[in-house]
């Protein structure tokens, strides 16, 4: 089964986009950060916030896991 990209929801800072690529490629998210924004500035900012937006938009949130608890409805 091949792995799907998504957004992290538990290691999120803003929209859960470096926790994501961090999950995918198993690495420590803090690394993808400080990596993105050490690009972001050395790129004069623009090229690294455009990226981090489109990749918001398009990456799925990471599905919900289902639990065994029922529900108390």
């Amino acid at each position: 089964m091949a792995k799907k990209l998504y957004k992290s929801r538990k290691n999120r800072m803003l929209e859960g986009v470096c926790g994501g690529l961090a999950d995918y490629f198993g690495i420590d998210p803090t690394l993808v950060r400080v990596l993105y924004a050490a690009v972001t500035l050395f790129t004069s900012g623009i090229p690294g916030l455009v990226l981090y937006v489109v990749l918001a938009v398009i990456m799925p949130p990471e599905p919900a896991i289902p639990t065994d608890e029922p529900s108390s409805s």
